[in-house]
């Protein structure tokens, strides 16, 4: 049994079919990397292991046991747009996660639970690279270092699947590569299942274990939605050559097309 199992699952909404037919299993630790064209229902997947959305049909498990239905502490996510708390600073938006999962009607931590839960933060922050900015306001960091903000907040409450979604598409490449290595780094640091939806197909082949593209192979020019996604190529990275990459890439923007025809 894997660690997460999908299986014949398809999502609907009314008369327009996103996701058809997917099948997968992924074992604890993996590092999945999704691609495809705009549309193609990658984002919606995420939905799904977050809790956010329910399948249509078909089965979607974690440990041989249904998805549980609303988000919890075992899943993390992160956008592309940095979803920290403007109000708070640096330490504290770190902090409120570990406080709210503890106490969730005073929304405090006091005395010893305090002083544990602030150096379970320190540490993370230390991780990350911003041990220097614990006292900043979010506004008073770069991008990239909001992005650091927000993927501390998810990796501090140690999720059991964290999700990212095109989480370094608004950074500049230098920044991007530098964000590439902190997140492989804490990946490897704490064995995370992580699934990353990317636009950026070299991106997608540069990190994690495994590669999955969605892509729409029915079209129907008259019913645009009468066909959804599907995931066409299941890729260990790592063994794939450079035919296999153009084709995939041919796939993806042929499926753009036809999505915006």
């Amino acid at each position: 049994m894997g660690f997460i199992t999908v299986k014949n699952l398809w999502k609907e909404y009314g008369q327009q079919v996103v996701l058809e037919n997917l099948n997968l299993e992924v074992e604890r630790g993996e590092f999945c990397t999704l691609v495809g064209a705009s549309g193609c229902g990658k984002s919606t997947f995420l939905k799904m292991l977050l809790g956010q959305d329910q399948p249509s049909r078909g089965d979607l498990k974690l440990v041989g046991q249904p998805f549980p239905a609303e988000p919890d502490r075992n899943r993390g996510i992160v956008f592309q747009r940095y979803s920290v708390f403007p109000h708070l600073t640096v330490r504290q938006n770190v902090l409120m996660g570990l406080e709210l999962e503890q106490k969730p009607f005073l929304g405090k931590l006091f005395g010893a639970q305090r002083r544990q839960a602030l150096q379970q933060v320190d540490e993370m922050l230390e991780a990350v690279g911003l041990a220097h900015a614990g006292d900043k306001w979010p506004h008073e960091l770069s991008g990239g270092m909001q992005q650091r903000l927000a993927i501390a907040q998810s990796f501090v409450m140690k999720p059991r699947v964290l999700l990212l979604d095109e989480p370094f598409g608004a950074l500049d490449p230098g920044i991007r590569a530098d964000m590439h290595e902190l997140i492989l780094n804490l990946w490897k640091e704490t064995g995370t299942t992580i699934f990353m939806v990317t636009h950026d197909l070299n991106e997608g082949f540069y990190l994690g274990t495994r590669l999955l593209v969605f892509d729409k192979i029915r079209h129907d020019p008259q019913q645009p939605e009468a066909f959804g996604a599907t995931i066409t190529y299941d890729l260990p990275i790592g063994q794939t050559d450079r035919r296999l990459y153009d084709s995939i890439e041919s796939s993806v923007s042929r499926t753009a097309r036809a999505l915006s025809a």
